[in-house]
């Protein structure tokens, strides 16, 4: 028996399909804690271009009934709060402040950081559509005086301190901007290809970058001049610098290259130790003096400073491309398939969810 085709659309049908089909191949390649007052809030940043606000309270009693699961249903949550932030996929989100009066910082494939007032974000619902700040990356000039494509933004970190935000770019540079006036206070240039990463050491007054072209460099922010090349600049041998970190000391930096993680003490400009992994890292961040790593596959893998595995937890997104910890020492793991996998301190699974811009 055949069924019943007599109501059938065709039009809807094809519409579920592409929106299944999207839904499946979004990817969140951020995750950003929130500061107070809604420290249980964070902030999702996807390849959509949409940044999508949920609450920890929230989603784990919408997953009581779910719990963790290996299969391919899992819970989709709805934001409580979302803005259109780029168009093309949102690569990077940042707070530049601690408080209520923070704002709210992305970056993306269009060439432009976005900045909104977190407590107007987190207080309603609504699609936010001007933000309260825009940097736009410069473009360069041909010789037929013809401008460059707008090269894409893929990191940015801050320094309230000095009222800076730094923008790790497509053209090879990273870029200090003055949050007051919206400029460009100063260019650094060296990198031979485009900027994968950056941080910021703002008790030594220094960025370091990690760039496609297998180096990561430190610089001096006062001059723009670099002060340290780190990694092999031999084609033949490089892999990227994919992710890098620095502890709350700013004594101690990771950095993802291949399938190892590099663990420098900068005081000392030393290498202390070189971490294997089983796939390419993607994304390393310190816990005290421990080392969170994700990469290209579904697993959250904890070292210490020697390289030693503490532990490894199966997470959902099969590649992860964002880790991030929550001072109650809660991480959220987002990647592949707009998964976002939130895993407490003792590695429960508190709440695994697709993420909606719905």
């Amino acid at each position: 028996m055949y069924g019943d085709a007599t109501n059938w659309n065709e039009d809807e049908y094809r519409e579920s399909i592409l929106k299944e089909r999207e839904v499946q191949t979004r990817t969140v390649f951020r995750t950003a804690w929130a500061p107070n007052p809604n420290p249980d809030a964070f902030v999702v940043a996807s390849s959509d271009g949409t940044l999508a606000l949920h609450s920890m309270s929230s989603l784990v009693s919408q997953s009581a009934a779910f719990g963790y699961s290996k299969g391919e249903d899992f819970m989709v949550a709805a934001p409580e709060g979302m803005v259109r932030a780029h168009e093309g996929p949102a690569y990077d989100v940042k707070f530049y402040g601690e408080d209520e009066d923070a704002l709210l910082l992305s970056c993306g494939d269009d060439g432009r950081v976005r900045g909104w007032k977190w407590r107007d974000f987190a207080d309603s619902t609504e699609d936010h559509g001007k933000p309260l700040l825009e940097l736009t990356n410069p473009q360069h000039k041909g010789p037929w005086g013809a401008l460059s494509p707008m090269p894409e933004i893929n990191a940015i970190s801050v320094d309230p301190q000095s009222g800076s935000v730094y923008t790790a770019a497509g053209d090879s540079c990273a870029y200090c901007w003055d949050v007051e006036s919206g400029k460009i206070k100063t260019t650094f240039k060296g990198h031979s290809e485009y900027l994968h990463c950056l941080v910021s050491r703002s008790s030594a007054s220094q960025i370091l970058t990690g760039s496609e072209d297998g180096t990561a460099r430190i610089w001096d922010c006062k001059t723009g001049k670099c002060i340290k090349v780190i990694g092999s600049q031999e084609k033949k041998s490089r892999f990227r610098i994919s992710s890098m970190a620095l502890d709350e000391s700013e004594s101690w930096l990771a950095c993802g290259q291949g399938k190892n993680i590099a663990v420098w003490n900068l005081p000392a400009s030393e290498c202390v130790s070189t971490i294997s992994s089983p796939a390419h890292v993607q994304d390393v961040m310190f816990d005290e003096k421990q080392i969170l790593s994700v990469g290209a596959e579904p697993v959250l893998r904890r070292f210490d400073l020697n390289g030693a595995l503490l532990s490894q937890i199966q997470c959902a997104p099969s590649s992860a491309f964002s880790v991030s910890l929550h001072p109650a020492g809660v991480v959220a793991v987002g990647g592949y398939g707009g998964l976002v996998d939130v895993i407490s301190q003792f590695g429960s699974h508190l709440s695994t969810f697709r993420s909606s811009s719905q």
